[in-house]
This record gives C-alpha cells, structure tokens and sequence, in this order.
C-alpha cells in the first residue's frame, strides 16, 4: 500500500468499523433499556407488522373477555329475578290447591285471597322494576325491557364473533310475553300491579282453575330460566376460551418483540470491547501522515 497524507485508509477503515461497532452498541443498549427487540419498523420490518396484527388481536380478545364478563352478570340479574318469581308461583300454586278445598270457610279464602295478591303484585314489581346498569330487562310498560327483543353480544375480537340471544318462541312471539299474558291470567292483582283493586276471583271463585293458570306460568318461566341457564354455561366456555387464545396470542407476540437479554448483554459487552479497541487503533492510524514526514528528512 503506498504511503500518502492525503488520504489515511487505515484511518478510514477503522472509523467505519468504529461507527459500526457504535451503531450496533446503541441497538444493544436500546433493546435492554426498553426491553425490546423492535422499537422501530427499521429493527423489523415483518416483524412488527405481524405483532401488530397479534397485538389488535389479544386486546380485542381482552375487550371481548369484559363483554362476556359484562353478559354473564346482565343474564343472572334476570335468571336471578326469575328464580325469585318461580318461589314466589309455587307459593302462589299452594294457596290456590288450597283454596280450591271444600273445607275452607268464606274469611279462610278471604285470607287466602290476601296473600295471593300480595303476591301477584310483588310479581308484578320484579316485572317491571328488574334492570341492569339502569336499563330495565322486563318492564310491560311503554317501553319494553331488552328481553323483549334478541340481544346480541360480541364474545370475540372479530365482527363475525357474536352471540345472539332471541327469546321468541316457534311462532315468533316473545318468550317474555308469552310469560307476561301467563301471569296476567293467573293474578289480577300481576296486571294491575302494586295499584290492584282485584275482585277475588283467582281463588275465592275459581281456586281450581287457577292452579292450572300458576302451573303454566311456572312452565313458562322454567323455560325462559333454562334458555338463560344454557347461555350463562355457554359464556362461562366462551370466557375461558378466550383467556387461552389471548395468552397464547401474547406468547406469540412476545417471541417476535420482546428483547433476549442474555443475547443483547454478550452483544452489548462484545460490541463495548470493539468500540475500545476501535477508538484505540484510530488514534494510531491518524499518526500515519505524521510518520510520512519523517521521509523528508
């Protein structure tokens, strides 16, 4: 190699070895500071395109797993309010056989007559006054509860992830009507609600048409507790599933993003010792030129 002071090549091959020694050092350092290994698309281009597509994925799949949550709770609030109903009809169901006996004096149904229709206004309460987060789910009322309609829920992070619950029945009609025209039929004092001014008619008059009246109602609502029951059950899998394809999502995205420190240290202090030795052998190359003085005497 000719000596010359214009141009110092071992200078100039050591400073390009120095700046890449730096550049690496610096990537190092980065990835044990944040603890990844892309921080940018530059680190990996492919890489990061699809751990943002996992990424989107997992917290759809969290968001999912609150709506189910979400669902669960809205679905045993009413399931709830309907196991109190089914107590409240068998009682209903007992004054009514009992009413229907031939033993009973006039103040017995009298008292009997009572009760039932305390009763069936209590029922009539949970109708119309069961909600969640503030929005009613049976109410008679002009605006019907959400249960009068199908209710769609997302259980998953994409569009085609639903849950439809429709409570009509084969003819198209609600569930929850069919329920309501059962109870208008067993208890004046359910129709006209907590305001009831009945006449007596469920047992003082007719106590052994009514039992067959309660026990359809109780037919209905067994029906509407099963479907709730069954999509309760459902949720609870479909939760479970979830939380397995979100940490398995997560895992994925963590091998493709997360930084191996035990790799970036042995880099880091490799890349470290080549700076040293770098900076070290570029201050000797810039004595170079002055050592081409020498030959001019």
């Amino acid at each position: 190699m000719a000596l010359s002071i214009h141009t110092n090549y071992s200078a100039l091959t050591t400073n390009t070895a120095l700046n890449k020694s730096n550049s690496s050092l610096a990537t190092n350092q980065q990835r044990l500071g944040t603890g990844l290994r892309i921080n940018s698309a530059a680190d990996d281009a492919a890489g990061l395109q699809i751990a943002t597509r996992l990424n989107a994925q997992s917290r759809g799949m969290g968001v999912a797993m609150r709506n189910v949550g979400d669902a669960t709770s809205m679905l045993q609030t009413a399931e709830g309010a309907f196991s109190e109903m089914t107590d409240i009809m068998q009682r209903m169901k007992d004054l009514a056989t009992q009413g229907a006996n031939g033993t009973n004096s006039a103040d017995d149904l009298t008292a009997l007559q009572g009760e039932y229709d305390e009763l069936g206004k209590e029922l009539a309460n949970i109708m119309d006054n069961t909600s969640y987060a503030g929005e009613e789910l049976f109410s008679r009322g002009d605006t019907a509860g959400k249960f009068f309609t199908a209710v769609t829920f997302q259980i998953g992070a994409t569009s085609a992830e639903t849950l439809k619950m429709d409570l009509s029945d084969a003819t198209g009609s609600s569930a929850i009507t069919t329920l309501t025209d059962a109870l208008d039929g067993m208890s004046a004092a359910y129709t006209a609600g907590a305001a009831a001014d009945t006449t007596g008619v469920e047992i003082s008059a007719s106590a052994n048409a009514t039992v067959d009246l309660v026990s359809t109602a109780l037919d209905a609502i067994g029906s509407l507790r099963a479907e709730f029951g069954s999509t309760i059950n459902r949720l609870s899998h479909t939760s479970n599933n979830l939380a397995n394809m979100k940490d398995n999502t997560e895992m994925a995205k963590g091998r493709i993003m997360d930084a191996d420190f035990a790799i970036e240290s042995a880099n880091m202090s490799k890349n470290s010792m080549l700076m040293q030795s770098g900076i070290s052998m570029l201050k000797q190359a810039g004595q170079m030129p002055g050592m081409v003085m020498g030959l001019l005497g």
